[in-house]
């Protein structure tokens, strides 16, 4: 069930919360618990025990882990937990990928034949998702970091809660330790709750969808066909696609968690406003790069031990991003990117991109598409026929007046959109809202943003969030 649809906005979230407000306190947790998993059974079914499972088992793990008083044994009932944690996350997700390129490796060796038999697997929605937060919460009982989970319905509210279920954003059990055990309900938090997913609901519906259908109709015209222009400008549409798509998730799930009495951190700090690839990734996909940070990098040394080291660290980090995003030789690359172009940054040109007010800005508008690009096409051919495309590389050569139709017809149908965009990532925007959102021509404005949005989802026949791929 998506948020920005008909059932769920009508039908399943006021159901949900008159049921939740209405049942005492006590009982709160249980409702939501088994109503994150009706709404996890309504679109996957088949895979719901899977995450039942996976609950069950992270429960007792993590008690079995604090009892146990021998170091050895806390850490092999650890280290059990975790493999079979990743386990179930590498055989939906990367099982299938590493079978193709074994058959690929060894096929000459068998007369061209493959040698494993092929896997084809729905990835579960929200798998990766809701593993690293079981991760996070066995290594912080094993860390002694927070104590285990005593009521297993509190325990499966935090993991299965239908907010931030399914895309993030990765929220930590001690961020909500104390609010799955006490929370304030007040209409206030209700009513920013809706705003707040208003805004969001607005984000996926009025920008996000309008930049992927642009990007849609560039796939569709073939990488071999397109100009430089119509390259850059299919980039830059998937570049605010997928901030707004995924922003417009998060802000949504922050809305729906407000609703609930409860307060997760916003998973996005306007990203692209920032001066370098190194301020980027403190912005965008917080929750993500905190959970690298605290469970990965620092862990293996961080900084501490000596530049090889450090060096190490961060190719393991950046790897890792990009594998945890998919199961495709892209995200290799696209993680290995990111990889060089941070240490080159923070080995040679940072402190300048830091002082710059106006090559900072020129940088990262050319960097930020083209690491977008690597990310968006799977297809390592298309992907380096794309980027040829970018700069002029087989380019397409049009003439004067077909190049002057081309962008004509381009801005006539997302122009609009693209300068909303740009507008929405500036400060300006926030900052008002945030003065004015209590006031009546605020809430005016978000009546009539909803009911657009509204008005789109009924006659667009697809709504899926971007990463619920991964």
């Amino acid at each position: 069930m998506l948020f920005c649809s008909i059932e769920f906005i009508f039908i399943f979230l006021p159901i949900v919360l008159l049921i939740y407000y209405l049942a005492p306190e006590r009982a709160r947790n249980p409702v939501l618990f088994l109503s994150s998993l009706g709404f996890y059974i309504y679109g996957e079914r088949q895979y719901a025990p899977i995450l039942l499972l996976s609950v069950i088992l992270n429960f007792f793990a993590a008690k079995a882990i604090e009892k146990a008083k021998n170091k050895k044994k806390r850490r092999a009932l650890l280290v059990c937990t975790l493999l079979l944690d990743f386990g179930v996350l590498f055989f939906f997700k990367y099982l299938g990928f590493t079978v193709r390129n074994l058959n690929r490796l060894f096929a000459p060796y068998h007369g061209g034949e493959a040698v494993l038999p092929v896997i084809k697997l729905v990835l579960p929605l929200g798998i990766s998702f809701y593993t690293f937060q079981l991760a996070s919460y066995v290594l912080d009982v094993y860390g002694k970091k927070v104590r285990a989970e005593r009521k297993f319905t509190d325990f499966g509210t935090y993991l299965c809660m239908f907010p931030q279920l399914i895309a993030g954003p990765i929220v930590k059990y001690t961020d909500m330790a104390g609010q799955l055990k006490k929370r304030k309900y007040l209409s206030e938090n209700l009513e920013e709750g809706l705003k707040t997913f208003t805004l969001g609901l607005a984000s996926k519906m009025l920008l996000a969808n309008s930049c992927g259908a642009f990007w849609n109709r560039v796939q569709v015209i073939g990488f071999e066909s397109i100009s430089t222009g119509m390259a850059w400008l299919g980039a830059f549409s998937f570049t605010f696609q997928i901030y707004f798509d995924f922003n417009g998730y998060s802000l949504m799930a922050m809305g729906l968690c407000r609703m609930l009495g409860f307060s997760i951190r916003p998973n996005f700090n306007q990203p692209y406003l920032s001066k370098s690839l190194t301020e980027f990734w403190r912005r965008w996909h917080v929750s993500l790069g905190t959970w690298f940070r605290e469970y990965i990098y620092i862990p293996l040394g961080g900084n501490r031990k000596g530049k090889p080291v450090w060096v190490r660290n961060m190719f393991i980090v950046w790897l890792l991003t990009g594998v945890w995003h998919g199961a495709e030789w892209n995200f290799f690359l696209w993680g290995v990117f990111l990889f060089l172009v941070l240490m080159l940054e923070k080995l040679l040109w940072l402190p300048f991109l830091e002082k710059s007010r106006i090559f900072s800005r020129i940088y990262m508008a050319a960097l930020i598409p083209v690491s977008w690009m690597l990310f968006a096409i799977t297809d390592i051919k298309e992907l380096f026929v794309y980027l040829g495309r970018m700069f002029g590389i087989g380019t397409v050569a049009l003439s004067g007046n077909a190049l002057h139709t081309e962008l004509i017809m381009a801005f006539k149908s997302c122009g609009v959109q693209w300068l909303l965009c740009i507008l929405l990532i500036l400060p300006f925007p926030a900052r008002w809202y945030e003065k004015h959102k209590k006031q009546r021509i605020c809430i005016f404005l978000l009546l009539c943003i909803f009911w657009i949005s509204v008005y789109q989802i009924i006659y667009t026949k697809s709504n899926p969030f971007l990463y619920f791929r991964f």
